[in-house]
């Protein structure tokens, strides 16, 4: 099984190839490798398993994967076929992410999804049972949040990531993987909305605006109600019936968005990222996101934060 262990403090990074900075991107890949960074996931916009293939290519030794593949939207024997592929090529650094997606996503592509959790079961087993002859499946995530899509991952896989999780709740969420998972190298990750910059607002308001989104799922709501948040995502819910977006954002707490994300200096930022393993995260998975630019400053405030 690939070693999970994080013995260095530094950080995963997401990477997503935008379109028109494809090429870009995975160069960028090999630079991050050579930074010394933990792995490098990507997210389920765009072709993620094009750019983990490319990546593969491009790299010699960092752990690489996808953090979420949607399950709706490939047949489980031909994404069986894909990932075996990647796991020899990649020889064994390749992890396959996978996870139902969001609502929005389902609605905007036609998708009618059924129940996760079996849904979830069912397609783990059909990709085991295509895989047969191909050489074997490479590590498999369930992309997680709430209790029992974690129990599941204790149960069917390799390992769970979440996105956007409250560091505060992790304790309990990981209390339901058996510690024997734990000590056979079951991975922990989590994909984290990072800002580094000085002006601290800035980078506040950067990460309410990336979780703008997100509260407005009634999935999320609940997990930050079950976190604690009960007070913010009822706020979040009264703006919503209103129709009040600027009522959605004030209903964001400070207490609430540092909890689940990173923001700040980059000597704030290094040790959120040491908080985020002290609390069992053995993957901490930074989104880069910049107050004042876009993707490729994001990267370059990043570098300059963890430069060795």
């Amino acid at each position: 099984m690939t070693d999970t262990s994080n013995p260095n403090k530094m950080p995963a990074l997401s990477l997503a190839a935008v379109a028109g900075r494809r090429r870009q991107t995975v160069e960028l890949a090999a630079e991050i490798e050579q930074r010394g960074f933990t792995g490098i996931f990507g997210p389920s916009m765009g072709d993620v398993m094009g750019l983990c293939l490319s990546v593969a290519h491009a790299t010699k030794s960092i752990p690489i994967g996808t953090s979420v593949q949607p399950i709706y939207l490939q047949h489980p024997a031909a994404l069986a076929g894909s990932a075996a592929y990647l796991h020899e090529i990649s020889e064994g650094r390749f992890r396959l992410g996978i996870g139902v997606t969001h609502g929005p996503v389902h609605n905007r592509l036609g998708v009618d999804p059924g129940r996760p959790l079996a849904d979830t079961r069912a397609y783990v087993a059909d990709m085991q049972k295509a895989a047969e002859n191909l050489g074997g499946l490479p590590p498999i995530t369930l992309a997680t949040l709430r209790d029992k899509m974690v129990e599941l991952s204790a149960e069917i896989s390799d390992g769970a990531v979440w996105a956007n999780a409250s560091r505060s709740r992790m304790g309990h969420s990981l209390s339901l993987i058996p510690q024997a998972k734990k000590d056979a190298g079951f991975f922990v990750g989590n994909m984290i909305p990072t800002v580094i910059d000085d002006d601290k607002e800035a980078g506040a308001a950067r990460n309410r605006a990336t979780l703008k989104g997100y509260v407005t799922l009634p999935n999320y709501r609940n997990y930050w109600k079950e976190a604690g948040y009960e007070e913010e995502m009822t706020a979040v819910e009264r703006a919503m019936e209103a129709k009040d977006a600027d009522g959605i954002v004030a209903a964001m707490s400070d207490k609430w968005l540092s909890d689940c994300t990173l923001y700040g200096s980059a000597a704030e930022v290094r040790d959120g990222v040491e908080a985020w393993l002290d609390a069992g995260v053995t993957y901490p998975i930074l989104v880069p996101a910049s107050a004042s630019g876009g993707q490729m400053k994001a990267f370059e405030e990043v570098f300059a934060a963890f430069k060795n």
